[in-house]
């Protein structure tokens, strides 16, 4: 009897602990399978996170050059509504100056000064009468009216062929040119 115990407590204690090691193997088994899923949880969210912080680099970067873009188109709009506003001021100032008989007679005087002819000075008719007086001594350029000008005047040389215009819309053209290059250092374009 005390045999069969004997055997009995041995095919107990190799079945306990058969069934620990078994229990052993499973829970190892779990915990590494378990392990191996947090780790591939924490390598997708890390890579979800690089994700997410590229495309928000990407996103801040975009928005950064749309502003840039925004700012640099305001200024251009600013500059073309002042170059605009100045071109239309010059006109203005230079066709109200250019209306004085008086002012143009003494430009077409000194337009002529070293020219020598025959030519034409072309002007409106309310002009041609003072300046066919002006000119009538000098013999060399004859006063034409011509009503396509608008203001101020143009003196035409050989047969036509060379031609200065000093009309309001040359003249005006011409200072805005130069003043362009002031204005957009001054809006630091």
């Amino acid at each position: 009897m005390e045999e069969l115990q004997s055997i009995l407590e041995k095919i107990n204690r190799e079945g306990v602990e058969k069934a620990e090691a078994e229990a052993k193997r499973i829970v190892d088994a779990a915990k590494a399978e378990a392990d191996a899923v947090l780790r591939n949880a924490r390598d997708a969210a890390a890579k979800e996170k690089a994700e997410a912080a590229r495309e928000s680099a990407a996103a801040t970067s975009r928005a950064e050059e749309t502003i840039r873009q925004a700012a640099r188109d305001a200024v251009i709009g600013v500059r073309d509504a002042v170059t605009a506003l100045l071109d239309k001021l010059l006109a203005k100032d230079v066709d109200r100056a250019l209306a004085d008989d008086a002012t143009v007679a003494s430009l077409v005087a000194d337009a002529i000064k070293g020219m020598t002819g025959p030519g034409e000075v072309a002007v409106g008719a309310k002009l041609a009468a003072a300046l066919r007086a002006q000119l009538a001594a000098s013999g060399e350029f004859t006063v034409v009216t011509d009503e396509t000008l608008g203001t101020g005047f143009s003196v035409r040389l050989d047969g036509g062929r060379v031609e200065h215009a000093f009309t309001g819309e040359v003249i005006a053209a011409e200072l805005a040119k130069r003043l362009r290059p002031e204005l957009a250092k001054l809006l630091k374009v």
